[in-house]
């Protein structure tokens, strides 16, 4: 194995793990039954500045977690094809 090999499939797991955890972290999107029967509306300047919170700051780190995933993937297949 080579040694880009083995540090793109270390850097993977660590990856892996990290994107579990915070989208353990996250809240849930839906409101509950409460605010679909109530009509209570979502509209807060919590829900409005969302991309400065915290909240915020895990969504990016999902979205972009997640496509460095997808590409370290691809690129291990690529590895794995020219050296298997």
């Amino acid at each position: 194995m080579s040694v880009i090999h083995v540090i793109l499939s270390i850097i993977y797991v660590i990856l892996g793990v990290a994107i579990s955890v915070v989208i353990l972290m996250q809240e849930g999107k839906s409101n509950g039954l409460g605010s679909a029967i109530g009509g209570i509306s979502t509209d807060s300047y919590w829900s409005k500045n969302r991309g400065r919170s915290m909240e915020g700051a895990l969504e990016h780190f999902t979205r972009y977690g997640a496509i460095a995933f997808m590409l370290i993937t691809i690129a291990l297949n690529v590895l794995l094809k020219i050296l298997g």
